[in-house]
Formats: structure tokens, sequence, C-alpha cells
């Protein structure tokens, strides 16, 4: 079973209420068996909602309290995001989830690179929230721009 990115599959979850709709990920899942996720609304956040990112750090490092997650307005949003990849973990769990295919860039989702928390488009490397937990789980992570090579 595949825990995915519910934005990669067309559903309107990202936070300005679009998606990340991904023809190649479609490709990828058919007549496999997967299962959808979207951390940021699993942790109580709206859609859309206000442009996360994570300050100083990486997922791991706000998993262990060493760095926050802010919105461009500046309100903290750690616990929703804490909150959320517990969820999504719970869910992979349940389904026996054995790889993720995550959104890159990401702050929750971002296998390898994500936004530095300046909200001036620079990435930098690093996982999200939910990748770090998955990761420190053992589930294997992919996104969208591995299965485009």
């Amino acid at each position: 079973m595949i825990l995915v990115s519910a934005c990669l599959l067309g559903i309107n979850c990202k936070y300005d209420g679009d998606n990340n709709n991904h023809e190649i990920v479609k490709k990828y899942l058919k007549g496999k068996q997967f299962v959808l996720v979207c951390p940021e609304q699993l942790g109580g956040l709206s859609t859309p909602r206000i442009p996360c990112e994570i300050e100083n750090g990486n997922g791991f490092d706000v998993l262990s309290g060493k760095c926050k997650v802010k919105n461009k307005d500046g309100i903290d949003t750690t616990e929703n995001f804490i909150k959320g990849a517990k969820e999504a973990l719970k869910i992979a769990q349940l389904y026996n989830c054995s790889e993720a295919i995550l959104k890159e860039g990401s702050p929750s989702c971002g296998s390898n690179k994500i936004y530095d928390g300046t909200f001036t488009g620079k990435k930098i490397n690093g996982k999200g929230v939910t990748a770090a937990i998955l990761k420190n789980q053992g589930i294997h992570i992919i996104n969208e721009k591995d299965l485009e090579k």
C-alpha cells in the first residue's frame, strides 16, 4: 500500500485551494493500492490557508522542538503540522504503507527540498514534518519529481 499526497491526484487541498494534479503519479499508481492524505488538513488547517514555512530548520527539527512552522503572517502553526504528521503516520500504519509519494517542497511533505522560512521562494535541502515522521518509521519516501526521471 502506498501513502500519497492528495494534492498530487487532483484533490483541492493546497494552501491556495488548488491542487498539484500530476499525470505521471497517476500513471505510476495505476493498478496499485494507495491511500490519500493531506497532512495540513489532518492537522486542522483550512483550505485555503495562509502559506506556511519551517523557520530555521527542517521537519526533524520541528518534531524535536528545535524550530517552528509559521504562516506568512507570523502565526505559529507548529502544532497543526505535528498533529497532521502524526495523523498521516497513523493512516500509513493502519494501511501498512511501506512507501509514500509526497509533494516536493511542501513544509509537510517535502522529501528533499523545503522552503527556507523566509517566504522568498528560496528552497533548502530538508524534509517536511510529515516526511520526517514517516522516514523515522522506516517508510520509503519518494516525490513526484523522482517519478519524472
